[in-house]
C-alpha cells in the first residue's frame, strides 16, 4: 500500500505508456438534440471517451433551473445510449431538471437502469436542485462554512440530499447506487496536482463513497481559457490530470458551427500522449494505482475548502 503523502503527481505512471490523464465531466444544462451530437461526433473522431451526464426523467411539477432535454424524450434517449455503445460513460445530473422528490430518486435511478443496463457510477449536483447532496453551506466545514454564508448571504442552504426524513432525502441510494461524486472545482488544468487525494472518502459526509474534484470550464471561453496551449504542455510536463467541468451546451456550438478555438485547442491535445477516458475510468485507475479508498482527514480538507473558496471568490461568485 502506498503512502498518498509521499506520491507526487508526475510519478504516477499512466497505461499505455502516456504521459497525463484528461477527462471531461459534462454537466447536461441546456443539451437538446441541435446543440449535442455536433460536439460528441467531433470528440469522438478525434478518439476522446469522456462522460455525458443526463437527466433519465421529465417532472411535472417544478421549475427547470436551467433547461435541456431529458431522457423522456426518446430521440435523445436513442442518441445517449449510442454514445454508451461508443465508449462514453453516461453519468448522472440528478435525476431531472428541477428539484427531485425521494419518490422521484427512485424512479429517475430505475429509469437510468432501464435504459442504460446499470445504475449511475458517477454524479453531478444540479445547479438550484433542493434535493443536492452535501451542497451549499454543506460543502465546507468550521470557519470556512461560516464565512460561505456571509458571501452568499445565507442563500445557499438547506439542501436535503444527505438529511433522513426530509422531501429530498436520497443518500442512501446515493450510498447504494453511485461511486463517484464530484465537489470542489479549481482554475489549475492539472486537477490531481490540486487534488491528489482524489477519489477520496470524507467520514463527515458519509453518504457520498468517494469525492472527486474538477478543472474549471462551465462555458466555452473558461474551458478554452483552462485548457490553453500553455496550460496543456504543463500538464504533460508535471505528468498530471484533468477533469473538465463544463457544459458543452454552453457555447461550443452555435449557428451551426464548433467554436473555432475550441476545435483548435482539442486537436492540439488529441496529438499529446495523453490518456483520454471517460471520469470514472481514470477515478478507477487512481484508486487502483493506491490500492486503497483514501479517506481524507482533517486537515487535508482544510486545504482543499480554502483553496476552492479562494478560488470561488476570485471568481465573483460561491455556488
Amino acid at each position: 500500500m502506498q503512502d498518498l503523502k509521499k506520491i507526487k503527481t508526475n510519478s504516477i505512471i499512466w497505461p499505455e505508456g502516456r504521459r497525463f490523464a484528461f477527462s471531461v465531466f459534462d454537466d447536461t444544462d441546456g443539451t437538446t438534440m441541435q446543440n449535442g451530437p455536433p460536439v460528441y461526433e467531433f470528440l469522438s473522431d478525434l478518439g476522446f471517451r469522456i462522460t455525458k451526464s443526463v437527466w433519465p426523467i421529465q417532472v411535472k411539477t417544478g421549475r427547470p433551473s436551467m433547461g435541456g432535454t431529458t431522457c423522456a424524450d426518446p430521440a435523445y434517449a436513442g442518441w445517449v445510449n449510442r454514445l454508451q455503445e461508443q465508449g462514453f460513460e453516461i453519468g448522472l445530473h440528478s435525476v431531472t431538471d428541477t428539484t427531485a422528490s425521494r419518490e422521484e430518486w427512485l424512479a429517475g435511478l430505475d429509469k437510468f437502469y432501464e435504459l442504460f443496463g446499470h445504475y449511475p457510477m458517477i454524479h453531478a449536483n444540479h445547479t438550484g436542485c433542493r434535493d443536492s447532496i452535501y451542497w451549499g453551506d454543506q460543502r465546507v466545514s468550521g470557519v470556512r462554512r461560516c464565512a460561505y454564508n456571509l458571501l452568499t448571504k445565507f442563500r445557499n442552504r438547506d439542501f436535503q440530499g444527505h438529511l433522513p426524513g426530509t422531501v429530498g432525502y436520497w443518500g442512501d441510494l446515493c450510498a447504494r447506487h453511485i461511486k463517484y461524486v464530484r465537489n470542489f472545482v479549481y482554475a489549475d488544468i492539472n486537477t490531481l496536482s490540486e487534488c491528489p487525494y482524489m477519489p477520496y472518502h470524507d467520514p463527515d459526509r458519509p453518504f457520498v463513497r468517494s469525492w472527486f474534484a474538477s478543472s474549471e470550464g462551465p462555458s466555452v471561453e473558461a474551458f478554452n481559457r483552462t485548457l490553453s496551449e500553455i496550460n496543456q504542455e504543463r500538464l504533460e510536463i508535471e505528468g498530471g490530470a484533468c477533469i473538465m467541468y463544463t457544459h458543452f451546451a454552453n457555447g461550443f456550438y452555435e449557428n451551426g458551427k464548433l467554436n473555432s478555438r475550441f476545435v483548435s485547442l482539442m486537436h492540439r491535445l488529441s496529438s499529446r500522449p495523453g490518456w483520454f477516458v471517460p471520469v470514472s475510468t481514470l477515478l478507477d485507475y487512481l484508486e487502483a494505482y493506491r490500492g486503497h479508498r483514501y479517506v481524507i482527514t482533517t486537515s487535508e480538507r482544510r486545504r482543499l475548502e480554502r483553496r476552492w473558496l479562494m478560488h470561488k471568490i476570485r471568481l465573483g461568485g460561491t455556488t
